[in-house]
């Protein structure tokens, strides 16, 4: 049977599953470029700032605004150019700030996953009952030998492939997003290492000269 015939013989609910399969496609494809950017060069970025940031914090704050399209380069640009020198409580407060602004953009098209995955195999079963409902009735009483049983056969094969359909869509989609909310709960543990790190060297800092750090975040503005 031809995918034609098979999209055919689905009925209705085939298209909106169409729809739901382009979509998680489009939105799946958007976030495998989304990560692998970040899991490609966000650890070289972070240990090069890590490192430069004790003794040459221009330098790590230019390295940063370099990368200013991974997650974590933005957050460190939000605590390490602060205006003025702030304790280390601030500076801590700053990181969570910045994080917590970052957390949409790791968690895009969720919620779209979720829908998608809920609502594929309950259109799948829609189809399945129509077909049903359809081949049912072209039942008539005192043939069941006839031809109408016959199509009562065939139409409920038929009507399963909606059901097959959906929870194709439902798993294919399922798959990427539970990878994609790995990559998530991997890069929150790494914010929470590197951010830690850079608070014990922002406390560093504080302690040895807290007038240097003033003057970091007036640099800033003239980069």
């Amino acid at each position: 049977m031809l995918i034609a015939d098979l999209f055919a013989a689905g009925g209705i609910v085939m298209y909106p599953l169409l729809g739901f399969s382009i979509l998680a496609i489009a939105l799946i494809a958007e976030r495998l470029t989304f990560w692998y950017r970040v899991n490609r060069r966000q650890r070289s970025v972070v240990r090069e700032v890590l490192r430069l940031y004790p003794d040459d914090s221009l330098s790590a704050l230019n390295k940063l605004k370099q990368n200013a399209d991974l997650p974590i380069s933005r957050i460190f640009l939000e605590a390490i150019g602060l205006q003025r020198s702030v304790p280390p409580s601030g500076f801590r407060l700053a990181l969570e700030s910045a994080t917590q602004a970052e957390l949409p953009m790791l968690r895009r098209f969720n919620t779209a996953f979720d829908i998608i995955i809920s609502s594929a195999p309950l259109l799948g079963l829609l189809g399945t009952i129509l077909g049903l409902i359809r081949s049912f009735a072209s039942l008539r009483l005192g043939d069941v030998g006839g031809e109408s049983a016959i199509a009562v056969t065939g139409g409920i094969s038929e009507a399963l492939i909606s059901t097959a359909a959906g929870l194709a869509v439902a798993i294919f989609t399922l798959i990427f997003a539970n990878i994609f909310r790995g990559f998530y709960r991997r890069q929150i543990a790494l914010i929470q290492e590197y951010g830690g790190q850079l608070e014990l060297l922002y406390l560093c800092r504080y302690e040895d000269n807290p007038a240097q750090l003033s003057m970091v975040g007036s640099d800033r503005q003239g980069l």
